[in-house]
């Protein structure tokens, strides 16, 4: 049997929230490497997912779905002072638990801020309502009532998380290839002082996913190769993005927000209606989906330079997703039933043939044109890692391994955001999960071939805009 580092001992009881395709994934990472046993792990959860994969390990299984009026009595004869709440549901308000945990002095992880089930549909909501950016303002907001106390890692998986750890490595290779200095900065203006003096102007989470399944995809089926029940959910919310300074082009259908941190804006569609232009190392330049993720915020809000209320610097930075083929004709079929989901799901995993999930961050506009840093994880090393994963899985379990980890080593910080974790822990913890991690140049611009074959309204002067990114700006 192979024998795996123990990179710090869980002190308590683990609760898993949850236990879809991240909570089958990630539990053969926390058994091999946070020092707990089954016995101390119980899985609520609100459907039937996962109990095979549970009772394998002889893991406590409560299929019992959490709501407004149930959580506390439900979670309480379970978490107590020195616990871990693992928060990988959906339809269960993070702030909510993340409230209920500090007063019961328990640890806590999730990988996206989730409200309480029906926001993203609810039509008496307007697009800034369901917006990430609420969201996210709503677990600032909390941290400024709660202060210090058990740490809370908010939207720590692959993206939002690992990215954001990502792109401070990557600007630190940056940083050495162009002859600056290259020690890590110590606090978050150190870093947005590096950024801006790189001169990276947009940051793309690249992702290409290439798996592909032996059984295709059938007309009234939603097929991928992760939470189907997330992706539609980001996926119908509008599309957002952080808004950088050297943008001069504001979009027609943009929208600004009238209170919080002011570093995102959102569009009046839908992002999984929203195509945008980007390159990966493998694939090459391709059409990704600007899909609202947490990250496009937090990462633009942590990388601005002020000046008082003044803005100097902030990238513009949003994700640009390609799911695998069988999830894009899931969504395309998705946009032509008016959003409403599909009768019919089915998670990728056993039947994956071939295939990786390539996923980075694109750093644009520096000296060097573009460059590209992150996993290039295929579905074959996925296997042979870890059972109950597939190459997206992994990478998503990975992140929350070295968040865990993180909240356990400093286990009174308060509410922390993955930008505010130590990126070099996280990585340490996630690498040998990630397949190779490369960096690489490319010479890929928004603008590669398209005055030759469209009339297309452009800024030639400044390849970077993302008026040049978006595609039918």
């Amino acid at each position: 049997m192979a024998q795996h580092v123990v990179h710090t001992q869980l002190p308590g009881q683990l609760v898993m929230l949850g236990c879809g395709s991240i909570g089958q994934a990630v539990l053969p990472l926390i058994l091999r490497h946070l020092g707990v046993t089954p016995d101390r792990i119980t899985i609520v959860t609100a459907d039937a997912r996962g109990r095979e994969e549970a009772a394998h390990y002889g893991i406590a299984f409560h299929e019992t779905a959490l709501t407004r009026d149930n959580y506390r009595q439900v979670l309480e004869p379970l978490v107590g002072v020195g616990d871990f709440v693992l928060n990988l549901s959906v339809d269960v308000s993070s702030t909510a638990i993340v409230a209920f945990c500090h007063g019961r002095g328990a640890l806590y992880l999730d990988t996206v801020v989730e409200p309480w089930g029906g926001v993203y549909f609810d039509r008496s909501l307007t697009p800034a309502d369901r917006s990430n950016y609420a969201l996210r303002e709503t677990m600032l907001q909390l941290r400024r009532e709660l202060g210090r106390g058990p740490t809370a890692v908010s939207a720590q998986g692959a993206n939002p998380g690992l990215v954001s750890q990502l792109a401070k490595e990557a600007a630190l290779i940056l940083a050495r290839d162009a002859g600056l200095s290259h020690t890590a900065p110590s606090d978050r203006q150190g870093w947005a002082r590096l950024f801006r003096d790189l001169g990276v102007k947009a940051i793309h989470i690249a992702e290409r996913d290439t798996q592909f399944s032996s059984h295709p995809k059938r007309p009234g089926e939603f097929v991928n190769t992760w939470s189907i029940d997330g992706f539609i959910s980001e996926g119908c919310q509008p599309a957002e993005l952080g808004w950088g300074t050297h943008e001069r082009h504001f979009p027609a259908q943009g929208r600004r927000h009238a209170a919080g941190c002011g570093a995102a804006i959102y569009l009046d569609q839908p992002g999984a209606g929203t195509r945008v232009r980007t390159w990966t190392p493998n694939y090459g330049p391709f059409h990704g989906l600007l899909v609202t993720h947490n990250e496009a915020i937090s990462i633009a809000d942590y990388l601005t330079v002020r000046d008082g209320e003044a803005v100097l610097y902030r990238p513009t930075v949003h994700y640009a997703y390609h799911p695998c083929d069988a999830a894009v004709l899931s969504v395309y079929e998705l946009a032509g039933r008016a959003w409403q989901a599909q009768p019919e799901q089915r998670l990728l995993m056993g039947d994956i043939t071939s295939g990786m999930d390539e996923l980075g961050v694109l750093l644009m506009g520096h000296g060097r044109g573009a460059f590209w840093y992150g996993s290039q994880l295929t579905i074959g090393q996925a296997r042979e890692l870890a059972p109950y994963n597939s190459a997206t899985s992994l990478q998503v379990a990975a992140g929350v391994l070295g968040g865990m980890v993180c909240a356990i080593e400093q286990s009174t910080a308060g509410i922390v955001e993955a930008d505010e974790l130590d990126y070099r822990r996280v990585l340490e913890v996630a690498r040998p999960y990630l397949g190779p991690v490369v960096g690489v140049y490319s010479e890929w611009t928004p603008l590669d071939h398209r005055a030759e074959l469209f009339a297309e309204d452009i800024d030639p002067t400044d390849p970077w805009q993302f008026k040049n990114v978006l595609v039918g700006y």
